[in-house]
C-alpha cells in the first residue's frame, strides 16, 4: 500500500505526465493558471498541492481531477503521456508483466531504435488532420521510450514477456515497417532489421538471463496490449491502443492505467492462463528458429 509521501508524489509525476502530453512548459500552465513557474517545478516534484488550485491546473489539461489524483482509473488519447507515465511507474516497479506485439519494447536492440522513429513517421498518412504537429510528438515519444530503456536497464527489474508466435511469424515476413508498398531491396532490409529482433528473442531465451522471463503463444492473443506492474504489495494494469512495431500507432486511441484490483487480478489471470500454455525455454526457441528459417 502507498504512503501518504508515495501519494503525492505521484500527484506530480501525473501532473508532469500531462503536461508533457500537451506539448506545455511550466510557463505555460503558470501563465494560463496564475501561478508562477516555481510552484508548477515544485508541485511536479512532489510537493503538496491544494485541490483547488489542482482543480485549476486540471481544467487548463482538460483532464479529470480524478485522474490527476489517481482516484479510480487515469484515461488519456495522448501516447506521449501514456508512455511518460509508464516510464514513471517502470522507475519503481520490482516486476513487470507485458503482452506487447509483436516485441517487448525493453527488450528490443538498439538497432530497433534506430530504425523506430522512421518507422512512426511513415506510418502518418501525408494527408492526416494532425500530420504537420506529429513531428513534435515524435521527437518526445522516441526522446521519453529511450528514458525508459536506459531506466529498464539500470535498474533491471523483473520481466515476463509474452510474444505471439503468429504475430513474430508476420514480423519476419512483412518486415518493419510503418505502411504498406515497400518492395525489393528496402523491403529485404525492412525484414532483416526484423529478423534480428527475433533473433535478439531467440537468444534471450538460450541464455535466460536473470530476471527475464519470455513465453510464445500459439494460443489465441487479447486484442490490446497490456501491462501489469507490482511494486511490493501495490499493482497496477495499463491498457493500451499504442504500438511500436510494424504498422504502429501512436497517435489514435484510448490508454488507461489502473490501480483497481479487480482489473489488476483479471488482467493477471489472462496473464496465468497465457504462461502456463506457453512454450518455454528450448521449445519455444526452437519454434522461433522455424520462423527464421522460413
Amino acid at each position: 500500500m502507498s504512503s501518504q509521501h508515495d501519494t503525492i508524489v505521484q500527484v506530480g509525476e501525473r501532473l508532469r505526465s500531462y503536461r508533457i502530453g500537451k506539448g506545455l512548459t511550466p510557463d505555460d500552465i503558470a501563465n494560463s493558471t496564475g501561478l508562477s513557474r516555481a510552484a508548477i517545478y515544485r508541485y511536479e516534484s512532489g510537493q503538496p498541492i491544494k485541490v483547488d488550485v489542482l482543480g485549476r491546473i486540471a481544467d487548463f489539461l482538460e483532464v479529470s481531477l480524478t485522474s490527476l489524483l489517481g482516484v479510480g482509473s487515469e484515461y488519456t488519447a495522448s501516447a506521449v503521456t501514456f508512455f511518460e507515465r509508464m516510464r514513471q511507474i517502470e522507475a519503481s516497479a520490482d516486476h513487470i508483466s507485458v503482452l506487447f506485439g509483436p516485441i517487448s519494447y525493453l527488450l528490443t536492440t538498439d538497432e530497433f531504435d534506430g530504425m523506430l522513429r522512421q518507422v512512426l513517421r511513415e506510418s502518418v498518412p501525408s494527408g492526416a488532420a494532425d500530420c504537420e504537429f506529429f513531428d513534435t510528438d515524435l521527437d518526445r515519444i522516441m526522446a521519453i521510450l529511450r528514458s525508459r530503456k536506459e531506466g529498464y536497464r539500470a535498474r533491471r527489474p523483473n520481466i515476463l514477456s509474452l510474444v505471439s508466435s503468429a504475430e513474430l511469424e508476420h514480423f519476419a515476413q512483412v518486415g518493419f515497417v510503418g505502411r504498406q508498398g515497400f518492395s525489393g531491396a528496402e523491403l529485404d532490409a525492412r525484414r532483416t532489421v526484423a529478423r534480428a529482433e527475433i533473433r535478439h528473442i531467440r537468444t534471450l531465451l538460450e541464455e535466460q538471463p536473470i530476471g527475464v522471463q519470455i513465453g510464445v503463444i500459439e494460443d489465441s492473443m487479447p486484442g490490446t496490449s497490456f501491462q501489469i506492474f507490482r511494486n511490493g504489495t501495490h499493482s497496477q494494469v495499463a491498457v493500451s491502443p499504442f504500438r511500436l512495431g510494424m504498422y504502429p500507432n501512436v497517435r489514435i486511441g484510448v490508454a488507461s492505467i489502473s490501480g483497481d484490483q479487480e482489473s489488476v487480478r483479471l488482467h493477471q489471470q489472462v496473464t496465468e492462463r497465457l504462461w502456463k500454455n506457453s512454450l518455454k525455454g528450448e521449445e519455444a526457441a526452437e519454434r522461433l528458429d522455424r520462423i527464421l528459417n522460413r
